[in-house]
């Protein structure tokens, strides 16, 4: 069983004074991906990306991370998400290895390049903003009218389902709605980007309508989650925080809805 939290000795200092306590502190640590693929009779493997993530639904981000960055278009492409057994004593449940179907044609030179993830900034290295826009090729359907009052509800019904953000305050959400309102899949992770992999790999994998569904996340919504949402199909994005100039560019261009600062009664359509 994944470790979530740790216990941290801290000492509280207000005004003069100071006090030791006992906290809880949401783990982080290092998920290195491999791909094995090519044909039955001769198999590579490359070190495609490594993520700083909070242990735990691993192969849900492997999943949802293949199919958000366009490496896998189907389910069918992606055979299985495996932990490598054969690895040092310290990386013991942080490498796993996905394998693809022999069909899938990859091109190594385009996805090994710096393919470095923090739990801050997202995925560093994409080769150009042209190729980015390049894996955003499914048509997304729009969700139409939704009532101001589900939206507006959205945020305390995910945070009533956080439960490692309860106890450490320091961890980042993802869920996924249906047009009701209704909770479908909630994921956390010390990573923004994380938490989206892990909610759309869920999804994949349970057939949890993408192409119907609307996703809230904790932060702000930064381009890679909007490029997240329109590669898998998802319509509205949701943030409690607000976007960026490229985010609400991408989101125009591509049909998204996309909703910031949804806080108390208010939020802002930036596109739709």
């Amino acid at each position: 069983m994944a470790t979530l939290v740790v216990a941290a000795r801290v000492a509280t200092v207000e005004g003069s004074s100071s006090t030791e306590r006992d906290d809880l502190l949401v783990t982080e640590e290092p998920l290195e991906i491999r791909l094995g693929f090519g044909n039955s009779e001769h198999r590579r493997e490359i070190r495609l990306s490594v993520t700083m993530r909070t242990p735990g639904h691993d192969e849900d981000l492997v999943r949802g991370f293949l199919h958000s960055e366009g490496i896998v278009a189907r389910e069918e492409e992606l055979l299985r998400v495996v932990p490598c057994a054969n690895v040092r004593e310290e990386e013991q449940g942080n490498v796993v290895r996905a394998e693809l179907h022999p069909s899938v044609e990859l091109d190594p030179a385009r996805w090994q390049r710096n393919f470095y993830t923090t739990s801050s900034c997202g995925v560093c290295g994409k080769s150009s903003i042209e190729a980015v826009h390049l894996q955003c090729k499914r048509p997304l359907v729009p969700m139409g009218a939704i009532d101001p009052g589900i939206l507006t509800a959205l945020p305390e019904r995910m945070r009533m389902a956080q439960t490692v953000f309860r106890h450490t305050g320091g961890i980042h959400a993802a869920a996924l709605f249906d047009r009701k309102g209704e909770l479908l899949v909630l994921r956390e992770d010390v990573g923004r980007h994380n938490a989206v992999d892990k909610v759309i790999g869920a999804a994949l994998s349970t057939d949890m309508p993408l192409v119907s569904s609307m996703l809230l996340v904790s932060g702000r919504a930064g381009f890679e989650l909007v490029q997240k949402c329109v590669v898998v199909g998802v319509p509205v994005m949701a943030a409690i925080g607000a976007p960026s100039s490229l985010a609400v560019k991408l989101a125009q261009e591509s049909g998204l809805c996309l909703i910031g600062f949804l806080r108390g009664e208010r939020f802002n359509i930036y596109a739709s």
